[in-house]
């Protein structure tokens, strides 16, 4: 069951950015497979004729959410004139999320979109890069104090009070949790905690057992669900607040045979599969499985020298079983 309620933006939000990216700038560049290039994977442009634009996406980190939003990115280029330049660190880095930054800078790449490690750290790269010209928005996770035209994503502070919401409503108002998070840096990651936290202290009697984050770590995102599972054994839900520790809950329930709430962060082909599969017990999507094609229709109109709205608003959709 998907629940969009009042928190989804709706298809029309979708139909617009389809709209934009049939009717933008016109098609052009070289066709050809996507290959991976020194960890960048560079993808051709459509065939036909100008010069293309090439946009480069920036992740935290490798993971099978980002294939997905690369795909649809990919999908949308496809259309126009785009040659897509993608990059993300194995694990979480922000020296390396700086370095690749200040590549494509170099590179003179028509735009930027980053998931930032470190929303205040960022700061200067992504103003280097807007001094040159370069349009810059961030998704997920975003620096709002940097000069970047836009954030595309979820509201992450709402995003936690909804998770709260359905952890309320799947324990009665009652209960104990533990809390996995992301990178601490992460300016979306913490509202997002936030958000959970104040709506349980205002709405419920759930305690919170323990919050860890993770650091973008799948290794230490197990490592610390089996620790705190050993340290509070009667706990009564899981609550995961970004993707990592949405996919090492799942290694740990199969594992173990668990039967408690599990509420995870983002909707991959695995976390339907385990919510399936009784695994997780409600997902909670940003619908990032479209910010690949936000992000391009962005990017184009940014490069064409037309104004973009500062927060595309994809929305928060529950699914439950």
């Amino acid at each position: 069951m998907v629940k969009p309620g009042n928190h989804c933006t709706g298809s029309l939000f979708f139909l617009l950015i389809a709209a934009l990216l049939i009717s933008g700038c016109g098609s052009g560049g070289n066709s050809g497979a996507a290959q991976a290039l020194g960890g960048v994977k560079a993808t051709p442009a459509a065939s036909g004729s100008g010069d293309p634009l090439t946009f480069g996406i920036i992740y935290p980190m490798v993971n099978p959410t980002y294939e997905t939003i690369t795909e649809n990115a990919e999908t949308a280029a496809s259309l126009r004139n785009v040659r897509l330049l993608v990059q993300a660190p194995d694990e979480a880095n922000l020296e390396q999320q700086i370095r690749i930054m200040e590549m494509m800078i170099k590179q003179g790449v028509d735009g930027i979109a980053i998931d930032p490690v470190d929303s205040d750290a960022i700061i200067p790269v992504i103003n280097k890069a807007r001094d040159r010209g370069i349009p810059v928005v961030c998704f997920e996770s975003d620096s709002p104090d940097s000069r970047r035209i836009a954030f595309i994503g979820a509201d992450n502070y709402k995003t936690g009070e909804v998770i709260g919401s359905t952890v309320d409503r799947l324990l009665q108002g009652r209960g104990m949790i533990l809390v996995e998070n992301g990178m601490p840096h992460m300016l979306g990651l913490g509202e997002r905690q936030k958000g959970l936290l104040d709506y349980l202290l205002h709405n419920t009697k759930i305690d919170v057992l323990e919050t860890q984050n993770n650091d973008g770590s799948e290794a230490g995102a197990t490592e610390q669900l089996e620790a705190m599972i050993e340290r509070h054994p009667h706990f009564s839900a899981l609550i995961s607040l970004d993707f990592v520790s949405s996919a090492s809950s799942i290694l740990i329930w199969k594992a173990k045979g668990l039967k408690r709430i599990n509420v995870a962060l983002g909707l991959t082909p695995d976390v339907k599969q385990s919510l399936n599969n009784g695994q997780i017990s409600g997902i909670i999507s940003q619908n990032e499985q479209h910010w690949g094609e936000s992000i391009i229709a962005t990017l184009l109109k940014a490069a064409s020298g037309f104004t973009v709205p500062e927060f595309v608003d994809t929305g928060i959709t529950e699914i439950y079983p």
